[in-house]
């Protein structure tokens, strides 16, 4: 596999994958029923569901993006969980990014850059606020990073949208330093490993976003359940059409099952239909 995260996410996409990230948020009351009649143990049941989930949506989806905290809720058991979990994955051939929003700096930075390394993470979220020397570590240790731009929450307003003494935004900001920082970690295709979170719900700024980081993938959270559409996501690729990775969780990983369908067939379906809606997109 290409060591570049861009080059490797190239690589599943020109080989048939749709651009999309399928999230793994698994909640205990929303794993099937059967499944945590035969793994009482909460960390036992969401190890088996992420292993369900994975083998449901290899071939469908190029990255897989595990939500750190419905693991880490399971304390030592849920961590072993989220690593055996992830390396799961790496061998099913997937990309994992290990979503963690961690916002530290200094030796933090560097503890918690190693232990996302070492647990198998490709990529990880990351909240640069504290400035650039939280994000430095991470690609130190070889990780690529989606550092949050503009996020799909509405109360994100309150804080990203804001205007600066010199006419920018914070998210504008943000992304001027998310560009910055990227430009000397360009892959072979010119893409960076310093991506972006920038949320479908925030269509109205995608385009102005897309120009300040032209090299960035963007980590799109936001579409479908929480209002993101595909002419939303569609102002967010570059002008080859690519540069984007759309993730969805509770869409795919909860579907409602047809009448004698399993639930790992539901998610399977689920995951195709996500992954042909997202493929129109780039398609126009």
């Amino acid at each position: 596999m290409p060591t570049h995260f861009a080059d490797a996410l190239h690589q599943r996409l020109a080989a048939g994958a749709s651009p999309i990230c399928v999230g793994l948020d698994p909640v205990l009351d929303k794993i099937p029923p059967t499944l945590r009649a035969e793994h009482p143990a909460p960390a036992d049941a969401i190890h088996h569901f992420s292993r369900g989930v994975i083998d449901s949506i290899r071939g469908l989806a190029p990255a897989v993006k595990f939500q750190s905290a419905c693991y880490e809720r399971h304390a030592s058991q849920g961590v072993a969980a989220l690593e055996a979990s992830m390396r799961y994955a790496r061998d099913a051939g997937l990309l994992v990014i290990l979503d963690a929003k961690r916002g530290d700096i200094g030796i933090s930075s560097e503890h918690y850059a190693a232990a996302a390394a070492n647990a198998g993470a490709h990529a990880i979220t990351l909240s640069g606020y504290l400035g650039p020397s939280t994000i430095a570590p991470f690609l130190a240790s070889g990780l690529a990073v989606f550092v949050l731009v503009r996020t799909s929450n509405p109360d994100s307003d309150v804080v990203q949208a804001q205007r600066l003494a010199d006419g920018r935004t914070v998210a504008e900001m943000m992304a001027d330093l998310v560009h910055t920082l990227g430009a000397s970690h360009l892959s072979t295709r010119g893409q960076s490993s310093v991506g972006a979170v920038v949320g479908a719900t925030k269509a109205a700024e995608a385009a102005a976003l897309r120009a300040r980081m032209p090299n960035q993938i963007f980590l799109i959270p936001g579409y479908g359940a929480q209002g993101g559409t595909a002419s939303d996501v569609r102002a967010m690729l570059t002008p080859s059409r690519q540069g984007i990775l759309v993730t969805a969780s509770r869409s795919v990983i909860y579907p409602q099952a047809n009448s004698g369908e399993d639930w790992a067939s539901a998610i399977n379906r689920a995951a195709k239909s996500f992954a042909a809606e997202i493929a129109t997109v780039i398609t126009g």
